[in-house]
């Protein structure tokens, strides 16, 4: 065991934890952030898509020791109110079915809207085509993406 300082959702975090403890067990297990889903733990599903300094990530295939020197954002760091563009359009257009795989569909249009605020219908593919959704609400998810990135630039 080594104590790890990670920084997440804007806040210093301590944890004690192996090294190679996934960094999604230390996300839902040690800092009780449970927004983040399990899906596949080998980062092909999406479900635990995070934000890691910036760019979307898999915690299921990082570890603790890996993500000490980098800034982490979950779901519930996204927007203390949920009123992150993404979060408003995801509601607006009733995005969800299941809901499962909607955390690391948010966290992955967040940040492709973050590098890409006017993105095609290509760049919103290829962003999100290793999230994946069982319930099929694909053309929601797609329309709530082109929908969060008119309220960005309204919002401009």
């Amino acid at each position: 065991m080594a104590r790890y300082l990670l920084r997440v959702n804007g806040e210093r975090r301590e944890v004690d934890v192996d090294g190679d403890t996934p960094l999604l067990w230390v996300l839902r297990d040690e800092l009780g952030l449970t927004g983040v889903k399990y899906g596949c733990g080998v980062g092909l599903c999406g479900a635990c898509t995070s934000h890691v300094d910036g760019a979307a990530a898999r915690p299921c295939v990082r570890t603790a020791a890996d993500s000490a020197q980098t800034r982490i954002t979950t779901i519930e760091g996204l927007s203390r109110d949920g009123d992150h563009p993404v979060q408003r359009a995801w509601r607006e257009l009733d995005v969800a079915q299941c809901g499962y795989c909607q955390p690391g569909q948010v966290m992955a249009a967040a940040a492709l809207l973050a590098r890409d605020p006017d993105p095609d219908d290509a760049a919103i593919e290829e962003a999100l085509r290793d999230n994946v959704c069982r319930c099929g609400s694909y053309p929601r998810i797609r329309a709530a993406v082109r929908r969060a990135s008119r309220i960005m630039r309204e919002e401009r």
